[in-house]
């Protein structure tokens, strides 16, 4: 399975080897100390939180090129969420201890991974869903894709693909969605195209944010979210 996952849902590769070295240093060790910085206050904070739900931002690499893991969830869910583009990630359980616990929990009923916390980099701030639950996500490194050996349940997720930082950096793959309010402009949200699957909603959001926190230099917000979505890290300078 795992070979034709890479083939089908990578996002395209870097066009020369600097590129790719440029991107591999979204998971380096120094990345990941800034970030787990940046991350250390709202980690803190909310791990704790009584939160409704958490997902856990899967960063990961296939090939050495660093990217995102998401799923698509299963059409025969019930529910305003089923066919979406999601991370994994769910409801909190009482028996969690935190939402850091629910979501690498959620991760194995979902992808067969068990997953320790030492590949958690931080926790970022909660945001509310279009059914007003309270979401936090859990930003993680899962390592090398090839190292991984991935079971979806068929019963929450449909597809399982990846989206390179290289795919989601270019800005032909970037795009947005103006809303309106009573007929006036009230708010713009992320997009991102030309995946196997197209990223929009909550899971767009989270992905703007952590691209600009991973990525301050390559990657700078173009849209205008809602100040109740807004900010889930302290802005990083490029």
């Amino acid at each position: 399975m795992l070979p034709a996952l890479r083939y089908l849902c990578h996002g395209m590769p870097p066009a020369s080897a600097a590129s790719m070295g440029q991107v591999r240093k979204y998971l380096s060790w120094e990345n990941k100390q800034r970030c787990q910085g940046l991350l250390e206050a709202s980690t803190n904070r909310y791990r704790q939180e009584a939160a409704s739900a958490a997902v856990l931002v899967s960063l990961c690499s296939v090939s050495g090129d660093p990217a995102i893991l998401y799923t698509l969830r299963s059409s025969t869910l019930t529910g305003l969420h089923k066919g979406d583009v999601s991370f994994p990630g769910g409801k909190r359980d009482d028996s969690d201890r935190d939402v850091i616990a629910t979501a690498l929990r959620e991760t194995r009923e979902e992808l067969g991974l068990q997953l320790g916390e030492d590949c958690v980099w931080g926790v970022m701030r909660p945001i509310p869903d279009r059914n007003k639950m309270t979401v936090v996500p859990v930003l993680a490194n899962l390592g090398p894709l090839e190292h991984l050996i991935l079971k979806p349940n068929p019963q929450e997720v449909e597809a399982v693909f990846t989206l390179s930082f290289s795919h989601l950096l270019q800005e032909e793959n970037q795009s947005y969605t103006h809303f309106c309010n009573k007929g006036s402009y009230s708010y713009t949200l992320p997009v991102f195209l030309h995946g196997p699957y197209r990223v929009w909603g909550l899971t767009a959001i989270i992905t703007d944010l952590t691209l600009e926190l991973m990525a301050p230099g390559a990657y700078r917000r173009r849209t205008r979210v809602p100040a109740s979505l807004l900010a889930v890290q302290p802005r990083s300078k490029p």
